[in-house]
């Protein structure tokens, strides 16, 4: 590999020049090989955070974060290899149910989840509620089950795009990270390096999402549709709303409870929604249907039939966990102390902000404000009145089941404040547009 002068490379990006393709491959090299140091990389992503990038250098820069480490190879596997991802959000569980329907229906799942981090939840968290579930495996063991059962749901491997770890860590500590190009990179190199087919991507957008409105929201999804497209991987994204939770629990065990209801035929009509049109888009991408009506009545099917449950129990068992769960929902956590929050007054609900809600959670210890604090899993925050639905005074709006007072005392205010009643407003779309 021809050798570059960092230094060059730095300063023709803080005067907006373009950054080649080698030139690109050659930083993210040598900075994993320790050859650029820490300070250079960050003066390098300040000027990539001001100057952004443009599309000739996304897809290299994405590309060379992707070949820094392993790249799983699922050639054994037949059937078409699709996965999902969403940008995170309060109550959002939709992988859990989504995962093993789509499986049931032929599509190979290698999906590889997080943990929560501040307000918005970790579908590995909600996973290992599951009584002795096991979501640390490694490369190994997670293609060996992908391979038997078509599904796998693991966490991030150590070894899968390295560069984008250590790279994350410095955004984090030099305010580089609100960055599109950055963010969309980052995502799309450990989803690239599953060595899947497709993607199906849900981008959130308001209070309790990362992007905050929808316009912000529609350039990332359409930056990571198009890193896919310059990889040869077709890329579905769908913008959907995050002003408030999604479903009617916030926590981990409890939402591990509402995605069994979903996956047995129930559950609450947004999350029933958008789990059937991700996987719809996931069956189209693997080719199993050739349109999103005919795909949604086979999901439907396998949901009916009872072999998508069939297939997250399968599941469950291969990652040590007990299968019980999906007939005994007694087996999974749950807090000894309740609260309830009741209506202040009579009227419609004109708010149930997510942000509120997914930190009063976070304070409950559903999720984690550092990387290494513990969750407790039986808390949760069960929602009874979402936007736009009518409340007499008294009325309650959420259940709380709580562990520890003085926790509950910090998630009181957050709690309060989450949700107003006002005049009648209409109910908010989920779905807001598809990008593909």
């Amino acid at each position: 590999m021809k050798h570059h002068s960092i230094i060059e490379l730095i300063e023709r990006k803080r005067d907006n020049g373009t950054l080649l393709p080698d030139e690109l491959q050659w930083i993210i090299s040598e900075y994993t090989a320790d050859h650029i140091p820490d300070y250079q990389m960050s003066s390098l992503l300040m000027a990539i955070f001001i100057r952004g990038f443009n599309a000739e250098e996304l897809g290299p820069w994405t590309e060379a974060m992707l070949q820094s480490g392993e790249v799983l190879d699922l050639s054994n596997i037949a059937s078409a290899k699709i996965d999902k991802h969403s940008t995170g959000g309060v109550g959002d569980k939709i992988s859990i149910p989504l995962a093993p329907m789509v499986a049931a229906c032929g599509v190979a799942v290698p999906m590889m989840s997080g943990r929560g981090l501040g307000h918005t939840g970790g579908t590995l968290d909600k996973l290992e509620s599951i009584p002795g579930f096991r979501t640390r495996l490694d490369k190994k063991e997670f293609v060996e089950i992908v391979e038997r059962l078509g599904l796998v749901l693991g966490g991030q491997s150590e070894t899968m795009a390295p560069a984008d770890k250590r790279i994350y860590a410095l955004r984090d500590g030099t305010g580089t990270v609100p960055s599109l190009p950055l963010i969309a990179s980052s995502i799309m190199s450990k989803k690239l390096a599953e060595g899947i087919n497709g993607l199906v991507l849900d981008v959130k957008t308001g209070s309790g999402a990362f992007m905050k409105n929808a316009a912000e929201a529609t350039v990332l999804a359409e930056t990571m549709v198009g890193i896919g497209a310059s990889h040869g991987t077709k890329v579905v994204a769908t913008l959907t709303g995050m002003d408030q939770p999604l479903g009617v629990e916030v926590g981990n065990a409890n939402e591990i409870a509402e995605s069994l209801d979903v996956l047995a035929g129930g559950g609450p009509a947004d999350v029933v929604e958008l789990t059937y049109s991700l996987g719809a888009d996931m069956l189209v991408l693997g080719g199993i249907d050739t349109d999103r009506q005919s795909a949604l009545a086979r999901l439907k099917k396998a949901v009916d039939t009872g072999a998508a449950m069939e297939k997250f129990q399968e599941v469950i068992v291969a990652q040590d966990g007990n299968p019980a769960v999906a007939e005994d929902r007694s087996l999974l956590a749950m807090a000894p102390l309740r609260y309830e929050l009741v209506a202040p007054t009579e009227g419609y609900v004109a708010k149930c902000d997510a942000l509120d809600i997914g930190n009063a959670g976070v304070r409950l210890g559903a999720g984690r404000s550092r990387k290494e604090d513990e969750v407790d899993p039986g808390v949760s925050i069960s929602i009874h009145a979402k936007l736009g639905d009518k409340v007499d005074k008294g009325q309650p709006l959420a259940t709380i089941a709580y562990s520890d007072e003085a926790r509950l005392e910090a998630a009181k205010p957050l709690l309060s404040r989450a949700w107003s009643i006002g005049d009648s407003v209409d109910k908010p779309e989920l779905v807001i547009s598809r990008i593909d």
